[in-house]
C-alpha cells in the first residue's frame, strides 16, 4: 500500500476514533474500542472502505502508534487524543524525572503565562524524549520545546498516564513545572 493511502487511511481513524464516531455510526465502548468488523463496515457504508490487511498495515507502521488492537485483534482504537468524551480506563503510572512538549512558537506566550492545558483533548501530551517532541511541535510552525519536571509534579500529586504507544498524559502542567529549552541545544533558556 503507498504511503498517502496509509496516511488517508491514519486521518480517517483518527477522525472518528478520537474525534466524531457518530459521523459513520459508531459508539465508543469503554477505553474506546470498537469492533474491527463494525468500524470496516461503517467505513464501508460511508463510502471510505478499508480492508482488514490495510487496517493492520495502519496499526503496524503508524509512525505514532496513534492506534492498537485488543489481545483478539476484534477490537480497536485510539490510544490518545480523543476529543469526544470516552474513559480511556487509563491506569496512574509513575513518570520519568523529567518528560517533554512540543509545541509552536505561536503558544509559547500562552504557555509561558497560564501553562498547558489540555484545551479539547482529554489530557495534555507529553513525550519520554526531546527529538519525539520537537517533531510534534514541527506539525504547526517553528517546534518549541518545554522541559516538564514531571518528578516534582508527580511528588505534588499530579496523575500521569502512559498511553500504549508511550505518550504520557497528564491533566494541566502549571507554569512553575515548566523549562522552555534552547531548540538548537536543548539546553534551558
Amino acid at each position: 500500500m503507498s504511503d498517502r493511502k496509509l496516511t488517508n487511511i491514519s486521518k480517517y481513524l483518527s477522525k472518528h476514533l478520537r474525534h466524531s464516531p457518530e459521523q459513520i455510526g459508531l459508539q465508543l465502548a469503554p477505553g474506546g474500542w470498537v469492533e474491527v468488523d463494525e468500524l470496516l463496515s461503517a467505513s464501508r457504508k460511508n463510502g471510505f472502505t478499508i480492508t482488514r490487511i490495510q487496517l493492520q498495515q495502519v496499526v503496524d507502521q503508524n509512525d505514532k502508534k496513534r492506534f492498537s488492537f485488543d489481545p483478539t485483534g476484534n477490537l480497536i482504537r485510539a490510544n490518545q487524543g480523543h476529543t469526544t468524551e470516552v474513559d480511556l480506563q487509563l491506569l496512574a503510572a509513575i513518570p520519568p524525572d523529567v518528560l517533554y512538549h512540543g509545541t509552536s512558537n505561536q503558544s509559547v506566550p500562552s504557555i509561558l503565562q497560564t501553562g498547558l492545558s489540555k484545551m479539547s483533548r482529554h489530557h495534555v501530551h507529553l513525550s519520554a524524549d526531546i527529538q519525539t517532541a520537537k517533531n510534534v511541535g514541527k506539525r504547526r510552525g517553528r517546534p518549541v520545546v518545554f522541559a516538564v519536571n514531571s518528578k516534582a509534579m508527580h511528588q505534588d500529586e499530579y496523575i500521569f498516564y502512559r498511553s500504549d504507544n508511550g505518550v504520557w498524559l497528564v491533566d494541566f502542567v502549571p507554569v512553575q513545572y515548566l523549562q522552555q529549552l534552547d531548540t538548537f541545544t536543548n539546553k534551558p533558556l
